[in-house]
């Protein structure tokens, strides 16, 4: 199993290459915007970062297409 650092890194690396279907999950988040978790939460709430969803009560995901016009404007 890949450590979290590890996933991060896969992830950032690959995001690129994601289809705007794919999701993913905070840290990669964090890592696209250069924030922290507080600040990416404070972002969703004002706006500036899209509004994930919830598939349980512990696992949030965003959509890589929402992040990606995030990104751009």
């Amino acid at each position: 199993m890949k450590s979290n650092k590890a996933y991060l890194t896969d992830a950032l690396r690959h995001f690129d290459s994601l289809p705007d279907s794919a999701n993913v999950r905070l840290p990669t988040v964090c890592g696209l915007y250069g924030v922290s978790p507080a600040t990416a939460w404070r972002m969703v709430l004002d706006g500036r970062l899209p509004t994930p969803r919830k598939l349980g009560s512990r696992v949030t995901i965003w959509n890589v297409g929402d992040l990606r016009s995030s990104l751009k404007g």
